[in-house]
C-alpha cells in the first residue's frame, strides 16, 4: 500500500506545479497531524528539550504543525527530483562554504560529510553530487525492496549513490580510500551501537559511525545543512572541518570527537527547530 501511495505522490508532485504541489502537501501534512498521535507525543518529547522544558503545550503544538508541514513539503521536493542543473542551483540554491570540501580533499583522505534530518537533507545530497562531488550516502534501507529501489532510483537521478547502512561497511572505506565523499546522517541511532553524549543538555544515544570512520582513516569531518528559506528556495552550507587530535585513548576520543560535532548539531536545531524531522523519541534512558 506505501508502495502505490509513493508512486501516486510522484506522479502527482511531477505534473503539478509547485505552488499547487505544495498546497496538496499541506494539506496532506494537516490531516496526518491529526492521525499521528503517537508521532506528535514524541516530537512534543523532543521539542521540550529543544526550546525548554517549560514551553507550553500551544507552542509545542503550533511547531510540530510546522514540522509536519515541512515534511510533506521535503516528500514532495524529493517525488519532484530531476537532473539539478547549473543553472537550477545558481536560481535556487545558495551555496556556501564549498570550499571547505575542496581544501579537505586536497589531504587525499576523502571527506566525511555529516548531516542531521533538518531541512531536506536528501535534496541536499542530490544537489552536492550534481555540482560535480562523488558522493555516497550511508542510508537506512526499507523492508519493502520495491520503496527502497524507488528511494535509491531518485537519487540516482543526481549521480548521488546510497550504501545501505550496517551491510556494507567496507565500501564505506573504499568510498574515502578513493578521495570521495561518504555522507552520514548522525542524530538518529538505528542499530543501538552508538554512544550517549550530552545533547541538549541531558545523555542522548548517537550514532558514533562518523566519528570512529573519521579516527580509522583520517579522513576530516565536513558538517553540512541544506535549509529551506521562507520563500521556499534553499541554502546549503558547508561548515569548517571539526577534527580532534588523537590520542592514546580510542574509546575517548571517539566520544570527544562526538561532542565536538554534536554540539553543531544543537546550533541548527536550535535555528530551525521547525525544520528537524525527529518523529521519534530521542531522549530514552542512559
Amino acid at each position: 500500500m506505501l508502495y502505490y501511495l509513493y508512486v501516486i505522490g510522484t506522479f502527482l508532485a511531477k505534473i503539478l506545479p509547485l505552488k499547487m504541489a505544495y498546497g496538496l502537501a499541506s494539506a496532506v501534512s494537516h490531516s496526518y497531524y491529526w492521525l499521528a498521535k503517537k508521532d506528535r507525543k514524541e516530537m512534543a518529547d523532543n521539542l521540550r528539550m529543544v526550546l525548554g522544558k517549560d514551553t507550553d503545550k500551544k507552542t509545542i503544538k503550533s511547531h510540530i504543525k510546522i514540522i509536519f508541514l515541512n515534511f510533506a513539503k521535503y516528500l514532495g521536493d524529493f517525488f519532484r527530483f530531476t537532473t539539478f542543473t547549473k543553472e537550477y542551483i545558481e536560481k535556487n540554491v545558495e551555496v556556501t562554504g564549498l570550499e571547505n570540501i575542496d581544501n579537505c580533499l586536497k589531504k587525499n583522505k576523502g571527506v566525511i560529510v555529516l548531516s542531521i534530518h533538518l531541512g531536506n537533507w536528501e535534496m541536499g545530497g542530490a544537489v552536492f553530487a550534481a555540482l560535480g562531488y562523488p558522493v555516497h550516502a550511508i542510508v537506512l534501507g526499507h523492508k519493502d525492496k520495491r520503496i527502497n529501489d524507488f528511494f535509491i532510483n531518485q537519487r540516482l537521478v543526481n549521480n548521488f549513490k546510497s550504501i545501505p547502512i550496517g551491510v556494507q561497511l567496507r565500501e564505506c572505506y573504499r568510498v574515502l580510500k578513493r578521495n570521495e565523499v561518504l555522507a552520514i546522517a548522525g542524530d538518529k541511532d538505528y542499530t543501538g551501537s552508538g554512544e550517549y553524549v550530552e545533547f541538549f543538555g541531558e545523555k542522548a544515544l548517537m550514532p558514533k559511525g562518523a566519528a570512529v570512520l573519521s579516527l580509522r582513516t583520517g579522513a576530516p569531518i565536513v558538517m553540512c545543512f541544506y535549509i529551506r528559506k521562507k520563500d521556499d528556495t534553499f541554502k546549503l552550507i558547508f561548515e569548517g572541518p571539526v577534527e580532534c587530535e588523537k590520542t592514546d585513548d580510542y574509546e575517548s576520543d571517539v566520544i570527544n570527537l562526538m561532542n565536538m560535532y554534536v554540539k553543531k548539531f544543537e546550533k541548527y536545531i536550535s535555528l530551525y527547530p521547525d525544520q528537524w524531522y525527529a518523529f521519534k523519541k530521542i531522549w530514552k534512558h542512559s
